[in-house]
């Protein structure tokens, strides 16, 4: 059985809909961040870094794996299953470059935007117009990528739109107020949120964990 730690987030959902596109089964455990469940012991030794979503496969070949990291998840179960990610060549290396540029830029300088223009309280001018600037050159980044192919990686959908999507569906509500300008012109990127929100495993992994 595969368990999944997960939360309400834009990473939380990230692996079940993988799962979900896989038609596994699995068990969700909820780690609640505003409880601070994510510093319990116990989820340390899953997750060293106190982040969700974490993976334990208890038949990974040789024994019990745990995995932590949204990324290092989502490519063990497209090599585990064969789907979603090309075994070698030029489509493999595309399908994860997008993966590294979500997780290494769009999550990262959205989740800022999110803290900054949204929950913080104390409100910081300067972040603000940093993050905001930073998202919008992110998602014209997408733009331009999504005009002249259908997904991420190019004409097959992948581990990169399975990862970029809870993120840009938060920039699409959530973020609708700071980003307000930079989503003016994205067509392609509109299209692409309606085509990979369409699909039922993505819907229904968009609503793991219900709380």
């Amino acid at each position: 059985m595969i368990t999944v730690y997960t939360w309400t987030t834009p990473n939380g959902r990230k692996v079940p809909i993988m799962l979900e596109e896989l038609g596994w089964p699995y068990e969700v455990r909820t780690v609640n961040l505003g409880q601070n469940e994510q510093h319990a012991p116990e989820f340390l030794q899953i997750s060293p870094n106190n982040k969700i979503p974490a993976l334990v496969d208890d038949e990974a070949e040789g024994g019990p794996l745990s995995i932590f990291e949204s990324g290092a998840i989502l490519t063990y179960l497209a090599e585990k299953s064969g789907r979603f990610l090309a075994p070698s060549g030029p489509e493999r290396y595309k399908a994860l470059e997008w993966l590294h540029w979500q997780i290494g830029s769009l999550g990262p300088m959205l989740g800022q935007l999110g803290y900054f223009a949204v929950r913080a309280q104390d409100k910081t001018p300067a972040a603000i117009e940093r993050f905001t600037e930073e998202g919008a050159r992110l998602l014209a980044v997408m733009e331009k990528q999504l005009a002249q192919h259908r997904y991420l990686a190019g004409e097959e959908y992948t581990i990169a739109d399975i990862a970029a999507y809870p993120w840009t569906m938060a920039a699409a509500s959530f973020l609708k107020d700071a980003l307000a300008e930079a989503w003016k012109d994205k067509e392609a990127v509109r299209r692409w949120l309606k085509d990979v929100g369409e699909r039922p495993a993505v819907q229904r992994g968009m609503g793991v964990p219900k709380v």
